[in-house]
Formats: C-alpha cells, structure tokens, sequence
C-alpha cells in the first residue's frame, strides 16, 4: 500500500508548506507517540540539525508526544547517525531527527530511528500514518509526557566514533581539513579528527540558521578543494547538513566520491580477512567499481538508489558494507546506519595501516565516464512494454557490449526518464547516450 506522507527517507518538504506546518507536526508527534511509545514509560529521543525552523519543529512534536503520554529526551543540534546511536544507548523507544539533509535551509524533514537504530520498517511508518487519520486524544494529565535534556549527548557521540578506529592508532602527523557544511556535524567531527591526534584545519563550521549546505559541504565541494592544496593538507573532508554522507578531497584537490571510498575502505578490510562477504552499491554506483571487486573475486550487488534499499540488501545478504555514490556509506561492523564521521574514520584507519596517501589508495578503482541524460516528458510511458525503446536499449547494450552498461528509469518525483550510460570509452558513452535518449524523446513525446 503506498504511503501519504512517508518517502524514501522520512517527510520532507518546505517550511511553511504542508506537511512540514507547526500543526502537521504536532499531530505528528502524537501519532508517532502513539504507535512507538505505546508501553508505559516509553521515552522518544529528539535531535535535529542547524536550520532555524529546527526549533519550531522541535517544540510542536515535543507537544504532540508528551499529549500521547510520552517523555521526550532533547538531543539539541546532532548528527542524523548519532541519533541512531543514543536511540540504542539510552534504551529508547525511538529517535527522531529534525532535518532535510543536504536541502537548502527552507526546507526541513523528519527521519524516525527504531530501538534498534534502525529506519522504521513500512508497517510501522503506515501504522503511524493511520493514527494521523484520527482526531488528537490527549493522555490524562497525570499520564503526559515529561521532557529533559541531554546535555552531554555530543561527547558521548564523539567517543563512539573514536572509539570505531583501531585501538592504539592515531592520526598524528595527519592534517585534515573538515567541511562540516554550517551543518550537525560543526561541534562533533573537528574533536574526534583532532582527539585522535590529526591537525584539523575547518571551514563550514559557524551556523546561523540559515547557512547550511550554502557554498559548502559534501554536495559543493569547491571551497575544501581550495582549502586543502592553500594549507598544504593531506586530505579533505566534506560531510553533509545531518552528517550522513561524506566526499573526500585527495591532497592534490582532487575529490573521492562515495564509489571510491567504498573501494577504499572494502579492500583495506579485504587485505585483512575481515570484509565479511561481499559489496552492495546502486544502480548509479559506477562500472569501474564492479570491475576493480571483480579483479578480486570480491561479491558486488546493486540496490535501488536510496540508502534505504543498500541496508535492506546488506540485511539480506548478511554483508556489513555498502552505499552510494553520493557519500553514504553504511558499515554495519561499526554501527547501524551510514554515519559520515565513523565511515572517514575507517579511510583513515585504511591510510594509517598501510602507510599509503589517499590518491594511492583510491588508485586501484579506475572510473569510467558516466554520461546522464534527462529527457523530460508529458506522460511517463512504460519502459518494459514500449517496442521501439526497449530495440534501442538492446542496440545500446550491444554496442557497449562487456565495456560498458545503459540504466533507463523514470525520475520519482518529476516528469523525467534518466537515460544513464557508461563504459570505458568517452566518445562511445556519449554516441550510445545522445542515440538512447533521442529515441526516449520521440516515443514519449
């Protein structure tokens, strides 16, 4: 059954624009109050990040869980996976975290964390989603919800992360520069690097409100290039707004995506004994991924975009590593969800160990041009059944035949088919592309 208000990653949306009102989210709270904290004495942690509709959002779900009988522990600004974290260590119902991730500040959002610092699965969030249906019953006064606040939540996360490299390991002589996006990770990131020895170097790091993700962080990547080759660094690190994705910048400026980084971090524990099974990228990870882990018989699957599905498939497989190639990188060996901080920490570890820049390291993966068209359409037609589009996709996949490989899909949320190809050779990318998409254009027109 498909949701209302439930994506992929929580409910998103612009501040001031439903769902994302003063109101919606009060009966939110005593929605999500109810189905999850329905034993007695059931308590719900609320973190968020740094935009400044964070507070509004806070004390409306903090009314309409404490209506529902509810205590509440405040969490104040903290990164999206270390709310997970404290969910388990403080034997919580569940956790909730106030942000839109890497979206500009106008917008804002909400991710539910279970006891176990997991997603909610669907028949939670659609038991959350009927309770909303209903009219508000608030809980008899001596049964409302109390709140407090944890004060000390960021060293305990901080010594969580430290604690997920290597024992007896440092980081001295390292210099980093850290990218925390004016986002959740400003307070958190600098003092685990420097904690463990690195010289850190940050930008990104004094948040008004209004300033998150602007001209800085893991989806603009500029300013840390030029920040680490002006200090000389070694290596850059960019995290998004909530702090659960990261791209990394080599010492020579140049940027390390998701895919890379996975590769990295997978043969680092490879070399050890210690990767446990194999790899789960998407759809968009990049061929030359697949390619390098073939070289090593290492097992690679792909999960639909969304690092929703790489769990869900990691779960399955019973594999600990996965992500994406937009920086979300998921070590189950470490924690429970992708966590930008603890997946740098485990680059760093794999530098440390063998001694090896991060360029050398990421060396082995060679990536392949990837070309992405969006070809905008009145009616989305249906791939699978439409003749000429499906002749044209096999004549792609003929011409690229072993180098290379052709993704068709429709965008979720606009008028859009994504014609992606990629292989070896530049030139062939492009030719392959350009033909698939024209043939899109003319059948969906």
């Amino acid at each position: 059954m498909k949701k209302k208000y439930f994506g992929t990653d929580g409910i998103r949306g612009t501040v001031g624009n439903f769902p994302i009102t003063p109101d919606f989210m009060l009966k939110l709270g005593w929605a999500a109050g109810r189905v999850l904290g329905a034993e007695k004495g059931s308590k719900i942690l609320i973190g968020k990040d740094t935009r400044i509709s964070g507070y509004m959002i806070e004390s409306a779900l903090e009314a309409g869980l404490s209506a529902a009988g509810v205590d509440i522990q405040l969490l104040g600004p903290m990164p999206t996976p270390a709310i997970a974290h404290l969910t388990r260590t403080f034997n919580a119902q569940a956790g909730i975290v106030i942000s839109a991730s890497h979206n500009p500040f106008a917008d804002n959002g909400i991710k539910f964390f279970s006891a176990e610092g997991t997603k909610l699965p669907d028949d939670v969030e659609h038991a959350i989603e009927a309770e909303l249906e209903k009219e508000i019953a608030c809980a008899d006064s001596i049964e409302l919800g109390k709140a407090s606040r944890i004060s000390d939540a960021p060293g305990r996360y901080i010594e969580f992360c430290k604690n997920t490299f290597p024992e007896n390991s440092h980081l001295n002589g390292l210099k980093i520069v850290v990218d925390c996006a004016h986002g959740a990770t400003y307070h958190i990131a600098p003092k685990v690097f420097s904690e463990l020895g690195a010289e850190v170097i940050t930008i990104g790091v004094n948040p008004d409100g209004m300033n998150i993700n602007a001209g800085f962080g893991s989806t603009q990547p500029e300013n840390l290039q030029k920040e680490v080759i002006k200090n000389k660094a070694d290596v850059g690190v960019a995290f998004d707004g909530d702090g659960d994705r990261l791209i990394m910048v080599d010492h020579e400026g140049e940027l390390v995506d998701g895919d890379q980084l996975l590769y990295v971090i997978a043969m680092a524990l490879y070399a050890k004994g210690a990767l446990k099974g194999g790899v789960v990228g998407t759809l968009m990870t990049n061929l030359g991924l697949e390619h390098a882990f073939k070289k090593h018989e290492i097992p690679f699957s792909r999960a639909d975009v969304g690092d929703r599905y790489v769990m869900e498939q990691l779960l399955e497989k019973n594999w600990r590593l996965g992500g994406e190639s937009s920086g979300h990188l998921i070590c189950l060996d470490q924690t429970t969800t992708g966590d930008g901080i603890v997946a740098a920490l485990q680059v760093f570890a794999a530098m440390t160990e063998q001694a090896r820049g991060l360029k050398q390291l990421a060396s082995g993966m060679k990536k392949y041009p990837m070309l992405l068209i969006n070809v905008r359409v009145s009616e989305k037609p249906d791939l699978a059944n439409h003749s000429e589009i499906q002749a044209a996709l096999t004549a792609a996949e003929a011409e690229l035949a072993d180098t290379g490989r052709v993704l068709l899909r429709p965008s979720g949320t606009e008028p859009l088919i994504r014609v992606m190809v990629e292989g070896q050779e530049q030139n062939l990318v492009e030719s392959v592309a350009q033909k698939l998409a024209e043939v899109v254009k003319k059948s969906a027109a």
